[in-house]
C-alpha cells in the first residue's frame, strides 16, 4: 500500500515538474504502476499551407517510431511547441530547445523535386534532437538532400529512433534542458 501510495505520488510530482519544464506527461489510465508515457510535444501547422498533410504524415511517422515523445498538433488557443511555416526558401529548422521551435517547410526544395513528407519529417527530427547526417543514404531520414531527390523514404532509421528515444527519455528523467537557439537549414 506504501509503496502504490508513492508510485501514485512519485507521478503527480514528476507530471507537475514536467509539465512546468514546457512538457506534458500522463500516467497510463488502465496501469497504476506504470510511472510515465510519452512526453507530448505539440506543434501548429496553420501556416504550413500547402504542406498541411505532409506535416501531419511526418509528424505520424515519428508517433508510430517512437515512444518517449508523441507529436499532436495543439489545441485551439494553445500555444505549440513547434510552429510550422511554408515559405519560398530552403527547408530548416530552427531549434530553441529539445522538442521546441520552428521548421520551415521551403518551397525551393519542393520545387527541384524533393518529397514533402520526408522534408517534414527530416525538419521534425531537427526538433527532435537529431543532427544533419550527410552525406548519407536514403535509408538514414537525417541525411536529408544528399540522397538525392529520388529518395522519399520518410522513415527514421533504427539508430535514429534509437537516437530520439534517448533524448526524450533522458528529459522525463532529467532536469529540463537549457534554452538555446540553433538553426540547421538542410
Amino acid at each position: 500500500m506504501h509503496s502504490r501510495m508513492f508510485v501514485h505520488g512519485f507521478t503527480a510530482a514528476l507530471t507537475v515538474a514536467l509539465t512546468l519544464a514546457g512538457g506534458q506527461a500522463y500516467a497510463s489510465p488502465d496501469s497504476g504502476d506504470q510511472l510515465l508515457a510519452a512526453r507530448v510535444v505539440t506543434y501548429d501547422a496553420s501556416a504550413s499551407a500547402e504542406f498541411r498533410a505532409a506535416v501531419d504524415r511526418g509528424a505520424a511517422i515519428w508517433n508510430e517510431s517512437v515512444d518517449a515523445v508523441e507529436l499532436r498538433p495543439a489545441a485551439t488557443g494553445q500555444r505549440a511547441n513547434i510552429r510550422i511555416l511554408a515559405d519560398n526558401g530552403w527547408p530548416r529548422a530552427l531549434t530553441t530547445s529539445l522538442g521546441n521551435g520552428t521548421v520551415y517547410i521551403g518551397r525551393e526544395a519542393v520545387n527541384e523535386g524533393y518529397d514533402t513528407v520526408r522534408i517534414s519529417a527530416h525538419e521534425l527530427g531537427h526538433i527532435l534532437g537529431l543532427p544533419d547526417r550527410k552525406p548519407g543514404p536514403c535509408t538514414s531520414l537525417m541525411s536529408g538532400s544528399s540522397a538525392g531527390v529520388s529518395c522519399t523514404n520518410p522513415y527514421p532509421n533504427t539508430a535514429e529512433k534509437s537516437e530520439v528515444e534517448g533524448n526524450f527519455g533522458a528529459a522525463l528523467t532529467g532536469p529540463a534542458p537549457a534554452a538555446r537557439a540553433v538553426e540547421i537549414v538542410d
